[in-house]
């Protein structure tokens, strides 16, 4: 899969730099899978749910969310936020997820 854009993910890990390892492992493994559908998304990380038209991705284990929107036709994954659990859990990024 193509991660559109990895930047976010890499800001974050400046800002938290204990997460380093997990971002960098998470962008690995999304590199090097191929999927159709949401559940080839399970088969590679078996924690992550849908919300509306996104995906989100527990890393870091559960301390960390990334909030992705899937365009599984064109095999790309578009980051839209890069969050802590407290941040995760104030809902603000749900909006995000509408369309």
């Amino acid at each position: 899969m193509r991660i559109i854009s990895e930047k976010p993910i890499k800001d974050f890990w400046e800002k938290h730099p204990e997460a380093e390892s997990a971002k960098k492992d998470w962008i690995k493994h999304v590199r090097e899978a191929v999927w159709d559908n949401f559940s080839d998304v399970r088969k590679t990380f078996n924690h992550a749910d849908v919300y509306k038209c996104c995906v989100i991705f527990d890393v870091g284990g559960n301390k960390y969310r990334i909030i992705a929107k899937i365009k599984y036709e064109w095999k790309i994954v578009y980051i839209r936020f890069v969050l802590t659990h407290f941040e995760y859990d104030q809902k603000k990024w749900q909006t995000d997820c509408q369309d």
